[in-house]
């Protein structure tokens, strides 16, 4: 009977539900970045919008059809005229729940979603008091708040103290300063927070706050030149973190960014194109700053004065034109015909060549790049062997590579460039990964001797019947009266 019931305990502990332990429940709290401010539930098909927010899709559809604009926890107000998916986040919560042994959160349905926005707009109606309290979080306007995401107690480690002492102590006096109207106390706490976060990694993260975002993004665009520069150059400093770089996107920071980086002063423009480049480090960065209309500012910014705004600019492009969307909003932008001519200048031709690479191997890309001459020019680079380093060298092999599935228009182009000889020669001299794609390239151009071997009769075919004359014409690009081919027009 003692051992019976000895086992019985036993059977229970091993069967009791992790999601029901009070002492394991804290675990599965999901990052900030997954909950979706509005419905401050786990995001099951999160958007992101033009000021950089990401939220439930159905709680956007929800506020433009009851043409609702709510007031975030930082004070800040989202922008709903756009609307993409985040893919990247979306992944990233899946694979968060798999770890985390949690159910995959499902789509909140829109009826659901129009309920909660109407309950937020009659909380907005309601006294300063009941609006402070109930607008913050849609679930606190429930009686259902324990089960909500958002409330999920977290334990507190002595790191976490020491972090809200400092919050404590530097946050309150800087963002109060940031706030005022005094330009001289402005610049006072630019000039101290650009200071603090310039090395240590402990106030790039605790100061990092909605409340001091919000505060910053005000500043950014101002029409004084040391507010303008130091205010932008604190939010690089801060962007180093990557506990940071996701939280900094969507507290709506990157339109005035962007709208620096065209405009701004010629130092802030410089810091400007830095932060970018390092809020695009993340991937779930990368779509929304896009969308946002980066890609054009920073192209134009290849062809600026300063060596600094050039470098950055070139490094924000290449991890920006891994998304295959901005790979294609570049194309768009006629993006091929500048970055061609960077490369023919001779100036950063590395990195250029490096988002050169991303084009040519995309399927977006590939026809803009062989209309503009970039087969020419590469040839043209590898043949006179004037590159700053190996690694440029092999980037452009790389483009070439990739330009080569381009199938009979690759081949006419590069024999017409002289790429065979060319390329023999990079064929000796490269590393083993560049002599295995000159290998290939040289396979396209040279053909095969089965496929050349036997001359066609074009007319006779075309006379035959079996191929209509318009067709051909139309398809594969030849001059029928002459019977020639025409590759540059095909």
């Amino acid at each position: 009977m003692g051992s019976g019931r000895h086992g019985w305990k036993i059977s229970l502990i091993f069967h009791r539900s992790p999601s029901t332990d009070p002492k394991t429940r804290h675990q599965h709290a999901p990052p900030k970045e997954f909950v979706c401010p509005i419905s401050n539930t786990l995001m099951a098909d999160p958007v992101i919008v033009s000021s950089g927010h990401t939220f439930e899709r159905s709680c956007v559809q929800a506020c433009k059809s009851l043409s609702f604009t709510p007031t975030l926890p930082d004070s800040s107000t989202p922008d709903f005229s756009a609307v993409i998916p985040n893919l990247a986040l979306k992944s990233t919560i899946l694979n968060w729940c798999t770890t985390s042994l949690i159910d995959p959160p499902k789509p909140l349905d829109l009826l659901s979603a129009h309920n909660l926005i109407l309950q937020l707009k009659s909380c907005k109606t309601k006294s300063l008091e009941e609006k402070t309290e109930l607008t913050r979080w849609p679930s606190q306007c429930s009686s259902s708040s324990e089960e909500s995401v958002g409330t999920t107690p977290t334990s507190i480690t002595s790191s976490d103290v020491e972090t809200l002492i400092y919050n404590s102590s530097e946050e309150k006096d800087i963002i109060t300063k940031l706030k005022s109207c005094e330009v001289h106390e402005q610049e006072a706490a630019l000039v101290s927070l650009r200071k603090m976060t310039r090395n240590e990694e402990l106030p790039r993260v605790s100061l990092c706050t909605s409340g001091l975002l919000s505060a910053l993004r005000s500043l950014i665009t101002s029409k004084y030149a040391s507010i303008q520069v130091n205010s932008v150059a604190a939010l690089v400093n801060l962007s180093l973190e990557d506990k940071n770089k996701v939280k900094i996107v969507r507290s709506g920071i990157v339109p005035p960014l962007i709208s620096v980086l065209r405009f701004g002063f010629a130092e802030a423009q410089d810091h400007a194109a830095g932060a970018i480049f390092s809020l695009a480090l993340d991937d779930q960065n990368k779509s929304a700053i896009g969308v946002l209309g980066a890609l054009s500012p920073l192209l134009h910014a290849l062809r600026s004065d300063s060596d600094q705004a050039r470098h950055d600019s070139a490094l924000a492009l290449f991890h920006l034109s891994l998304v295959q969307g901005n790979r294609t909003k570049l194309v768009k932008l006629g993006s091929v015909g500048v970055l061609l001519d960077v490369v023919r200048s001779g100036r950063m031709t590395s990195r250029v060549m490096l988002v050169l690479c991303n084009l040519a191997a995309s399927l977006e890309g590939r026809p803009a790049m062989l209309d503009g001459g970039a087969v020419g020019c590469f040839v043209e680079m590898l043949s006179r062997n004037e590159f700053d380093a190996v690694a440029t060298r092999e980037s452009c092999v790389a483009a070439l590579y990739g330009l080569s599935h381009g199938g009979l228009r690759f081949k006419g182009l590069a024999k017409e460039a002289g790429a065979e000889a060319v390329l023999t020669k990079v064929e000796e001299v490269g590393s083993e990964r560049a002599r295995e794609k000159v290998r290939r390239i040289l396979e396209v151009v040279r053909g095969r001797d089965d496929e050349e071997g036997e001359e066609i009769d074009w007319e006779e075919l075309l006379n035959s019947g079996e191929v209509s004359r318009s067709w051909f014409q139309l398809g594969c690009g030849m001059d029928v009266s002459g019977s020639k081919w025409n590759l540059a027009d095909s």
